[in-house]
């Protein structure tokens, strides 16, 4: 045993063991879920019908993979969920970059009514109905910028950046580039972006993850199915149960196993669709606290 937790009195002991108690079934809570949807998307389709999966996958198999990639629907949202994720991204890093190294600039008059202003867009927003508005006439409805437009910027984003500029790059550097001639794009360009490559892999996570998983937009502007993104195409198999059973795999007979497919296809397509992101997140796991303290150190 600790010898820490041998010299704690009685009460800072059933505080440890409760705490710890409370944080394993909170962690159980979490972690089932994820082992069930996983353990279900490789049973049987029958097994995971009939209510045989709890635990462990029943009568191992593939055939829900199968099912997805025959599913051409799937395929198109993978396609359009990749370029939204990559356009939106790129776009979203760009905007926050010159939002916030602006901000950062001590010699940049007006920089406090500008920060007022961003904060202001975090409490009150147009509303639902003045944003569809305006994408319907700026000519943005049922494509690309509909959806990578709208949500171009993050306050919260830029505020860490911000904060990560005032912090890690001296005002003594910018003047030494001034000497040499640079100008204020360059400064930013061969300077700020190469010393600020932490922060930069953590709102490229945090961008990413939102334009992977974001279907809302795409619910309320875009009408044509070939746009729809892999979380909308998913959110209409999950919710509406809208899955065409003639482009499953599967003899066109053996309508029970089919439909039994469509249950399996659901557990198969949650875990596809959270594969790219786990692949992401191991090359910047290590930004991400520096990330969020930074954030919280001043700002």
């Amino acid at each position: 045993m600790n010898v820490a937790f041998r010299n704690e009195s009685i009460t800072d002991k059933l505080f440890t063991i409760l705490n710890t108690l409370m944080i394993t079934l909170l962690f159980l809570s979490v972690l089932y879920p994820i082992i069930y949807i996983v353990s279900a998307s490789f049973s049987d389709s029958r097994a995971v019908v009939s209510g045989e999966v709890w635990l462990w996958p029943v009568r191992p198999s593939l055939e829900g993979y199968s099912a997805v990639f025959d599913y051409k629907q799937v395929w198109v949202g993978l396609k359009n969920s990749l370029i939204y994720t990559v356009v939106g991204t790129a776009i979203n890093v760009a905007m926050t970059v010159l939002a916030a190294y602006p901000l950062s600039r001590k010699d940049f008059y007006g920089k406090n009514m500008f920060m007022i202003l961003f904060m202001f867009t975090t409490m009150f927003t147009g509303g639902l109905i003045p944003n569809y508005l305006l994408v319907r006439e700026l000519g943005m409805l049922d494509s690309i910028w509909a959806i990578v437009i709208p949500g171009a910027l993050t306050v919260w984003n830029v505020i860490i950046a911000r904060t990560y500029f005032q912090m890690s790059i001296p005002d003594e550097m910018l003047e030494a580039a001034q000497l040499d001639g640079c100008n204020d794009f360059q400064f930013v360009w061969k300077i700020v972006i190469r010393l600020s490559g932490p922060i930069l892999a953590v709102i490229t996570l945090y961008y990413a993850a939102a334009n992977w998983n974001q279907y809302f937009n795409a619910m309320i502007y875009l009408k044509s199915q070939d746009l729809y993104p892999l979380q909308l195409v998913l959110k209409d198999i999950l919710v509406k149960n809208d899955i065409d059973v003639a482009m499953l795999s599967g003899d066109p007979q053996d309508a029970a196993r089919r439909e039994a497919l469509k249950t399996l296809l659901k557990y198969s397509l949650i875990v596809i669709s959270t594969i790219p992101l786990l692949l992401f997140y191991p090359f910047v796991q290590k930004y991400l606290v520096k990330g969020v303290m930074v954030g919280s150190l001043k700002g």
